[in-house]
């Protein structure tokens, strides 16, 4: 991926140097509010470690949770990335290009972008969603609109997950963009509406649909940002569609030596994930990552 030189973010906060983040006093923990994430909850119950889970919705669900709460937080002014952080660097330019994108298409639209804020974090960190932890992999809180992510996430998808690449990660941050979008549109507000209104088992069929769609978003930034920046290098659009079949549900759910368990799926099949990045890629069109009303994923 051609990134350096390119222009980086200024909605990014390093909170690094935090220590850790500290659980909330009270309801403020892990089932506190509702986060997004590119994972899947059944193997992330056994691992710890996989690729973004969607734990406070799902777990929110399985627990018999109502409505997230909105928490207040306190803290410190934001602090930018050391100038010298080749790490941080990255995920700041590929903010910053999904910023370009997606302000362009609100734009053609006839409405404005608002940018989401991207927090780097250590361990775990305060969330306007409950307390976000590393184990969780990166997520979006819609509560705070801020994407958060453990950097030392990027060393579990090449070596764990076998999805390496820096366009792999680069689909990660792209992915969770693809969550605040959802957000500004309402559509995840609409989805969170069901809860408790509807099984489990549908509400898993909504959150595959919810993830499909940031699949689909993150392929629709590949394709803009290519043809405004010519981004792409060879092999790049490859390691996307190797990220997105390893972190299918029924991939991570053979991965952790289970059964393959449908009806639990959260996040869509490999298959179905490589087929939503490819049609946002494809297509370049918000119209055409229309899960909720596709006959079939």
């Amino acid at each position: 991926m051609k990134w350096e030189g390119n222009r980086e973010s200024d909605n990014v906060e390093d909170r690094r140097s935090d220590g850790g983040g500290q659980g909330f006093g009270g309801g403020g923990g892990l089932f506190g509010g509702r986060s997004i994430g590119i994972g899947t909850i059944v193997v992330a119950l056994v691992g710890g470690w996989i690729f973004g889970i969607n734990p406070l919705t799902i777990l929110g669900l399985l627990s018999g949770g109502g409505s997230p709460a909105q928490v207040q937080q306190q803290q410190a002014p934001a602090q930018r990335p050391p100038a010298d952080d080749r790490a941080a660097k990255f995920v700041s330019t590929v903010l910053a290009d999904t910023e370009d994108v997606w302000k362009d298409v609100f734009a053609r639209g006839g409405s404005t972008y608002k940018e989401p804020r991207l927090v780097l974090f250590r361990g775990a960190t305060q969330t306007a969603c409950g307390q976000g932890q590393a184990a969780m992999g990166p997520f979006y809180c819609p509560g705070d609109q801020k994407v958060y992510i453990d950097l030392g996430f990027y060393d579990t998808l090449t070596r764990k997950l076998g999805a390496p690449g820096d366009f792999a990660q680069a689909y990660v941050i792209a992915h969770e963009v693809g969550h605040h979008v959802q957000n500004l549109l309402g559509i995840s507000g609409k989805m969170d509406a069901m809860r408790g209104r509807v099984s489990k088992v549908e509400y898993n069929a909504l959150s595959v649909r919810l993830e499909l769609q940031a699949d689909c978003f993150a392929g629709l930034w590949a394709q803009k940002a290519q043809t405004s920046r010519q981004i792409l290098e060879q092999g790049d659009i490859a390691e996307a569609m190797n990220a997105a079949a390893k972190i299918g549900d029924d991939a991570l759910q053979r991965s952790s030596g289970g059964a393959v368990v449908p009806e639990s799926f959260t996040h869509g099949t490999s298959a179905q994930r490589q087929r939503w990045f490819d049609t946002g890629f494809k297509t370049g069109s918000v119209k055409a990552c229309d899960t909720f009303n596709a006959r079939n994923l």
